[in-house]
């Protein structure tokens, strides 16, 4: 049988792994955000030709005609991704999902800038992301509305954005919610 001096000792333990491993997690999102403009600026280092030939692949730019500019345009996808992605999995507000949006947009740029690289970039493609949104907005109403009707229930602000703020879960914890 454990003893309450026992038990005090694994909890503080226990905290103490959880603070250290939300430090390290921190610290590591933290460092991917502030190097981000050394991963646009990465582009710099492609040569300004129609063929980049490196040891672990060949690119050839076939629409720009130059290895530099697409990496440029790549990168122009990327890094807004990237952040956004992080942003997704840190935020703890109640509208979080609305983010899903623009990485969709982000994604479908990405993936367009690099497999076709012959349609120019930024296009209307707002037909693409309507089933997304279809879901994603209504949904977002509805979580205000709710919010709106407790309102009326003498909850205040903060009481009513604990209640609808998401706890941290980890990465594979939101990605086991869509998935």
């Amino acid at each position: 049988m454990m003893t309450t001096h026992n038990k005090l000792t694994n909890q503080n333990l226990s905290r103490r792994q959880t603070a250290r491993k939300n430090l390290v997690l921190g610290s590591l999102v933290a460092t991917l955000i502030a190097i981000t403009p050394f991963i646009f600026y990465s582009y710099e280092s492609v040569p300004s030709t129609p063929t980049w030939d490196t040891f672990l692949f060949t690119f050839e730019s076939k629409f720009y005609q130059d290895a530099n500019a697409a990496a440029w345009v790549l990168m122009m996808k990327f890094v807004p991704l990237l952040l956004l992605f992080v942003w997704f999995f840190t935020c703890r507000h109640w509208w979080y999902h609305a983010i899903l949006v623009p990485i969709a947009m982000f994604s479908f740029q990405l993936v367009s800038a690099y497999a076709h690289e012959t349609d120019p970039m930024d296009e209307f493609h707002t037909i693409y992301l309507l089933p997304m949104m279809a879901i994603i907005i209504p949904s977002i109403y509805l979580i205000r509305a709710k919010m709106f009707n407790k309102m009326n229930a003498n909850k205040s602000l903060q009481e009513l954005e604990d209640e609808f703020t998401m706890r941290p879960k980890g990465i594979l914890g939101k990605l086991k919610d869509y998935f």
